[in-house]
């Protein structure tokens, strides 16, 4: 979307500064605008328009390399990531001895939002309080039913299509709020009835994918039309992105302005410890800038809004705790493949649907972790797949296919839409050895210190992994099916740190300053005017996709914030 002009941004005083243009700070950048608020936007990345940068409905065979993966583009020549991924020129991170960990960053108006997965299952009453149920970790000083209202107004915003289940801790929305279901596929429909002769439950899943149009006078957006990939970005707005909702939403009240290239450096304090803004340097130019406001709002992401806190101060600004980086945690991630011969040869028809799945494997062991039955203490879900897809390059129809020729396609006909996956996600406990922290020499090309990573994961991730590995390798042999490829250890079928791109609680929440960074709105401890709305309060990180959580947060702590502005509080 068009980013402010300078010469009218120049004029501008705001009342809060944001760090951060995606989920957060669109969300952030909403719901203040929406109070009567003033909001000058800095993000650190380019400006981008779906409406003029998406490729939709272009084919695989029309990009370089059929569109596959480059080290430049890992999610394919199509994606929408612009200035980003996990290696951004001139913005390095290192990892210490003996770690991997993987960052992520998106630098562009809007974020991972443009791109992401936009699966969107809400957190439980059990996962806000996991302490309380296994003893590891720290229960979030809220519950389930404070941030309730929050989550249905956030999915009927954003608009979530999916159903209710009924399920133990996977809440219900309330009547109304959801868009109808997308009919499931016949491979989907496959994978529910292995899962579901094992007493496993596949229900429709919930995604930010409209299935209803929305009307909005600055964000019109149509219902998708199941034809284009999701994350190519959505020109129509059926996929839900800050940059066809949130941020048009904002810049429509006319009080929010916007500048790209703005990488923040610090946030600045006056000699009481209040913030005063933030300082940035135009990438562009290289210049130096600084703005001020009442109020400042981090939404950069959980390592970055982690990071400005340590540059902001000696020992880290709001870092009374020693938090600052710390509680450290990714999703769990591995995948599970196999061929199933009654998928083989079937008659040929249009079967995209929506990119995403249909139907989804929530967890369901929660009566027997609480019994102690199993030997790992959070749980895991499945995102399966399994369809008539695009072909491109590199798409394996099956292990046993060889030869060339006449015969080599007539397997290819035979083997096609006859896969599927089983794709874990879990949920890691903070571990003292996860954390990010200032690398004491390396720094970006604007001098500021870059982060270092430290990450391990536990026996509690891998015993986990393996058990979700052979629930799947379980549903694959249960209809018939073939697991493809060699069974590994958990310690190598593991995803690296960071690799799922759920990073979060490096600035949690919680009851107190002794061992926690913020309250439950997001303010911290020690400068009462500096909000963080992004992953980085999480207290813990559930195996549920925490960007559904991330929006409803920021929106009942922007509320507060605007609340406390109007009151003349901040």
């Amino acid at each position: 979307m068009p980013q402010t002009p300078p010469h009218k941004a120049a004029h501008f005083e705001p009342d809060v500064v944001i760090v951060g243009s995606g989920a957060a700070g669109g969300m952030a950048a909403y719901a203040l605008t929406r109070a009567g608020i003033k909001v000058l936007m800095l993000e650190a990345g380019r400006d981008y328009d779906p409406n003029k940068e998406n490729v939709m409905l272009q084919w695989n065979y029309q990009a370089p390399l059929r569109a596959s993966s480059t080290p430049d583009k890992h999610f394919g020549y199509y994606d929408a990531t612009a200035g980003g991924g996990w290696d951004v020129p001139g913005e390095p991170y290192t990892n210490a001895p003996g770690s991997t960990f993987k960052w992520w960053r998106s630098r562009m108006v809007g974020g991972r939002t443009n791109h992401w997965g936009r699966h969107v299952p809400r957190f439980g009453p059990y996962d806000f309080k996991p302490y309380s149920r296994d003893g590891l970790g720290m229960d979030w000083p809220i519950s389930y039913e404070d941030v309730a209202p929050w989550y249905d107004r956030t999915e009927r915003l954003i608009g979530v299509s999916g159903a209710n289940s009924g399920l133990e801790n996977h809440p219900d929305s309330s009547p109304g709020v959801l868009q109808p279901a997308s009919k499931p596929r016949i491979a989907e429909l496959a994978i529910q009835a292995g899962a579901t002769a094992l007493g496993i439950p596949c229900v429709p899943s919930r995604y930010a994918v409209l299935t209803r149009d929305i009307d909005h006078p600055h964000a019109p957006r149509q219902a998708c039309f199941n034809a284009s990939p999701c994350g190519r970005g959505c020109a129509i707005g059926a996929a839900f992105q800050t940059t066809t909702s949130l941020l048009p939403m904002a810049m429509g009240t006319g009080r929010l302005r916007i500048r790209t290239n703005a990488m923040v450096s610090r946030v600045l304090t006056d000699a009481a410890g209040k913030a005063t803004g933030a300082e940035y340097f135009d990438k562009v130019s290289g210049t130096t800038h600084r703005v001020k406001a009442r109020a400042v709002v981090l939404a950069a992401s959980a390592c970055e809004s982690a990071r400005l806190l340590l540059n902001s101060a000696d020992g880290g600004l709001a870092n009374s705790s020693g938090q600052v980086g710390k509680n450290l945690v990714d999703t769990t991630g591995t995948n599970v493949s196999g061929h199933i011969p009654a998928l083989e040869s079937r008659p040929r028809y249009n079967e995209d649907g929506k990119d995403v799945a249909h139907l989804y494997i929530p967890f369901w062991l929660y009566k027997e972790q609480a019994a102690g039955k199993l030997d790992f203490p959070r749980g895991y879900h499945y995102e399966i797949g399994g369809r008539f897809n695009m072909p491109g390059a590199g798409v394996a129809m099956s292990d046993t296919m060889d030869g060339y020729g006449a015969a080599l396609k007539e397997d290819a006909r035979r083997y096609y839409g006859a896969q599927i996956s089983l794709t874990v996600r879990g949920e890691m406990i903070p571990n003292a050895d996860s954390y990010c922290e200032l690398d004491p020499a390396a720094k970006d090309r604007f001098g500021i210190p870059v982060l270092r990573f430290h990450w391990k994961w536990s026996d509690h991730e891998y015993r986990q992994i393996a058990h979700g590995m052979k629930s799947a390798r379980d549903i694959i042999h249960k209809l018939g099916g073939k697991v493809l490829g060699p069974e590994q250890p958990p310690q190598q079928a593991i995803a690296d740190g960071g690799w799922i791109i759920h990073e979060v609680g490096t600035t949690r929440m919680g009851n107190s300053d002794a061992d926690s960074v913020t309250d439950s709105y997001g303010k911290t401890w020690q400068v009462d005017n500096l909000v963080i709305v992004d992953g980085g309060i999480f207290t813990s990180n559930a195996h549920k996709n925490p960007t559904l959580t991330i929006m409803a947060l920021a929106w009942r702590s922007m509320d507060k914030l605007a609340e406390r502005l109007r009151k003349g509080e901040v």
